[in-house]
């Protein structure tokens, strides 16, 4: 799994013009060409350098149920997906459509926070920080290329499974940029990790990453909750997922693979229907998603994961049997190897240190 490139993949990304524009573009940053805005207010960034899921969401929420207690929280996303422009700062008369399915679900997991969203990261934080509710800490939710702004703490996520240092930058490989883009992090986290990973693949992460020295890499597991209804109608949830159960798994996430391998693992039998990462479900889909419900028998019910689930909430044509037989399944970070401690204090000790109200 954590192999190294091929001499041929070597070549096709050295050659690759994509590859030469971010690597300038970098330089221009790095050596102040191109110009990046810095605030007073401590900034963490949380992003990665491969398209795709690296679990930029759990782990944004990881660190909100870490420092909500004692600061006022900010989370500032692009807000993908959503059928608006410039900032919006959520409410409780905003719409999934208006700051994308990431977002909503934060801020109706966490509605004491603040959500914004702004695809001019630096316009976002400035008008976040021009109220009289102005944040103590804001979370940058996949910022680690907008660099126009400047975190005071960049978080790297690494997806285990596909380790940046085989891949390419786009289009012969995942990358946003090559993988020297680590050297940014001020911490590194491998997520995704397997239950057992072990202390040689640990430190074979750490060999293969290009950060800074004395950069902290950790690593974190996904771990998953109990599952839920999705409408107040549903059938009120006695059990967990059972051995035997048929489940029709709905997911538009990058990679659904986890997700059902952990079912699997649970003893049920698994029908994935799957769609692309944001997809918005049509009438089309409903339809589709209640004939393959209708074919199975025994114990069945629909799954989905939370990100789905501010979507499919509020999908016009959801027959009552599908309301009444649909559960979201949620997740959780863990950092793994005995490092919760060390990785929590390390992000306490930068708000601390950099707060006004410190």
């Amino acid at each position: 799994m954590l192999k190294e490139k091929g001499i041929l993949r070597i070549i096709a990304d050295t050659l690759n013009p994509y590859r030469w524009i971010m690597e300038a573009r970098n330089r221009a940053f790095d050596s102040g060409r191109l110009g990046s805005r810095s605030f007073d207010t401590p900034i963490i960034c949380i992003g990665n350098i491969t398209v795709g899921g690296t679990g930029k969401t759990p782990h944004t929420e990881y660190l909100i149920r870490l420092l909500k207690e004692r600061w006022r929280v900010a989370v500032l996303s692009r807000g993908y997906g959503r059928k608006t422009r410039g900032y919006i700062k959520a409410d409780e008369h905003t719409t999934m459509p208006m700051i994308g399915d990431e977002p909503f679900q934060i801020k109706e997991k966490f509605p004491d926070i603040t959500v914004a969203v702004c695809e001019k990261r630096v316009t976002g934080a400035t008008n976040l920080l021009a109220g009289d509710d102005a944040p103590s800490v804001i979370l940058l939710d996949d910022a680690y290329q907008h660099r126009h702004i400047k975190a005071g703490l960049y978080i790297l996520l690494v997806d285990f499974n596909r380790p940046v240092w085989s891949d390419c930058t786009l289009p012969f490989g995942r990358l946003r940029e090559s993988d020297s883009g680590t050297r940014r992090a001020d911490v590194v986290i491998v997520t995704k990790c397997p239950a057992h990973i072990t202390k040689e693949q640990m430190e074979l992460c750490r060999k293969n990453l290009k950060t800074k020295e004395g950069v902290p890499v950790f690593f974190s597991k996904v771990e998953y909750g109990s599952i839920y209804p999705l409408f107040e109608t549903a059938q009120p949830v006695a059990r967990d997922i059972q051995k035997g159960d048929n489940i029709l798994l709905l997911a538009g996430i990058a990679n659904p693979a986890p997700l059902k391998k952990e079912i699997e693992k649970r003893g049920a039998k698994v029908t994935l229907l799957q769609y692309a990462d944001h997809h918005n479900f049509s009438n089309s889909d409903i339809d589709a998603i209640a004939a393959a419900y209708n074919k199975l028998s025994g114990k069945k019910m629909i799954l989905t994961t939370e990100k789905d689930a501010t979507r499919l909430r509020r999908t016009a044509g959801i027959s009552q049997e599908i309301k009444e037989n649909i559960y979201a399944i949620p997740i959780e970070v863990k950092i793994i190897d005995n490092k919760e401690n060390e990785f929590n204090q390390k992000i306490l000790d930068y708000v601390t240190e950099n707060s006004r109200n410190s």
